[in-house]
């Protein structure tokens, strides 16, 4: 990846986010990893998914400065600074206010394999961040972040929203994206009643091998792609 395939998936990462319904107004933020080492390319606060360009890309470096763009950092920058510091392996972070994953997390209850996208987990319950519900603004709480996501796709953070993370710009995205559905799917059926039927992990594992590699991730990230496209021309 070139310094220039990086600021380009970070304009259609927050295109994406903004497709599947994540944004936020200004709120919520994709970061991928410089390819030359500097830091994230993440876009300037104050603008919404859909509205980033690349006259609204900051380069972030590891400190928290701004080495290129205008403006101030994100206050949350440390959220993707330390998630990707934490694995070298990682291309991509994503964090937003996904509502269902907001709504989901102040249940504190466990996330059930009850469809595809909640097989994503493998039959775990999803992680969650808990020592604070408030900002991510300093690399102390980036770290301690970051240690709660470990090697899991994604992660709530209760009273605030949800991080995801991936080894692709496309794979960040779309965990950031089925964590949210599942978790709609999910209080859908608690609204209705008793949850009494779920995948149980040897079917929810299989599911996952099968329903999410690469190639589907990919699929879904292109579907949001030229969903965007058709939303903002």
């Amino acid at each position: 990846m070139t310094p220039e395939q990086a600021r380009t998936l970070t304009i259609q990462a927050g295109r994406a986010l903004a497709a599947a319904g994540q944004g936020d107004m200004v709120w919520g933020h994709a970061a991928v990893r410089d390819p030359a080492g500097r830091g994230i390319w993440i876009k300037e606060p104050g603008w919404g998914l859909e509205e980033v360009t690349e006259e609204r890309l900051q380069l972030v470096g590891h400190d928290g400065t701004v080495l290129q763009g205008d403006g101030k950092p994100h206050k949350e920058c440390h959220i993707h600074l330390e998630v990707l510091a934490a694995d070298q392996q990682l291309a991509c972070s994503v964090h937003t206010h996904a509502t269902a994953a907001v709504a989901f997390a102040a249940l504190d209850t466990p996330l059930l394999p009850l469809s595809h996208e909640g097989a994503l987990f493998a039959g775990s319950d999803v992680p969650r961040f808990t020592e604070t519900g408030n900002l991510i603004s300093t690399p102390a709480l980036g770290k301690a972040l970051a240690a709660a996501l470990g090697g899991a796709p994604a992660a709530l953070l209760p009273k605030h929203g949800l991080v995801a993370a991936g080894h692709s710009v496309p794979a960040a995205v779309m965990h950031a994206v089925l964590l949210d559905r599942a978790c709609t799917t999910q209080l859908a059926a608690a609204a209705a009643g008793p949850v009494r039927v779920h995948s149980d992990p040897a079917e929810a594992r299989a599911k996952r091998a099968e329903c999410w590699p690469d190639t589907q991730l990919e699929a879904g990230w292109n579907y949001l792609l030229r969903r965007a496209d058709l939303l903002h021309p």
